[in-house]
């Protein structure tokens, strides 16, 4: 059986595209980063401490680990904790490209996998009343970054370039070559 460590239902949506069976059991681990972790390894870090977490619990099953980041001016931008924080987050983004890298983990199939997807997004230049409107909207409130590419946050993005399923929170194309290998 496969296992998604996450409870995202942006993931469950897009794993559903490359298995047609798979549980849904999210990992509880502290995502408290020590100084050893380079920035931008930091999602692929999560991804194979999420995994591991639930294929400890799983051992005869295949765990699939994920974690997405949002990285600009060399900071990564997790989910804002407040609408403030969501404009704040926006503002920063306004103008700019940015990294989005997912970071995957596959456990249970042999020696462990994991692998780093970057995909850069660039965002128009956006008007105080184009962040407050999209953030009334409360979509950006459980997303890294503050923005949902497949949501009404798509409207933001001048541009990207690499996988637009990395930027929703699972390369999937690339999974399934690494999962079915």
């Amino acid at each position: 059986m496969i296992i998604l460590a996450s409870a995202s239902p942006r993931r469950k949506e897009l794993l559903s595209l490359i298995c047609d069976s798979f549980k849904i059991i999210p990992a509880n681990i502290d995502e408290t980063i020590d100084g050893n972790v380079n920035l931008y390894d930091i999602p692929e870090f999560l991804a194979r401490q999420k995994a591991e977490a639930v294929y400890k619990l799983h051992p005869d099953d295949i765990v699939i680990g994920c974690d997405t980041g949002v990285f600009v001016d060399n900071q990564m931008i997790g989910k804002p904790k407040s609408e403030k924080a969501a404009v704040e987050i926006l503002k920063m983004l306004s103008g700019k490209t940015h990294r989005v890298i997912t970071g995957c983990a596959i456990y249970g199939k042999g020696e462990p996998i994991s692998f780093s997807k970057v995909t850069e997004v660039e965002f128009y230049k956006l008007s105080e009343t184009e962040i407050r409107d999209y953030v009334e909207t409360g979509e950006p409130m459980d997303k890294a970054g503050a923005y949902g590419i497949q949501g009404k946050g798509g409207v933001l993005i001048k541009q990207i370039r690499g996988d637009y399923f990395n930027v929703v929170g699972l390369p999937v194309a690339e999974l399934k070559r690494k999962l079915y290998r």
